[in-house]
């Protein structure tokens, strides 16, 4: 599993998947659980949807 979730990409996720999260927590709708998918990828840096769309926000390595 290779890094695809990278920078202010990755940064967003975690910000807004806490923000749902957090409004879940305090009584926000039953669907705002789903916070917990853009936490993960955000933390994990990898986005099983991105390779399916030919996606890669991770910052390439020049040799």
């Amino acid at each position: 599993m290779k890094t695809n979730v990278g920078g202010i990409d990755k940064i967003l996720r975690i910000v807004v998947g806490l923000a749902l999260i957090v409004w879940a927590i305090m009584g926000g709708p039953v669907w705002a659980w789903v916070g917990i998918v853009p936490l993960a990828t955000g933390l994990i840096g990898f986005c099983p949807l991105y390779p399916l769309l030919g996606i890669n926000t991770c910052p390439t390595k020049q040799d």
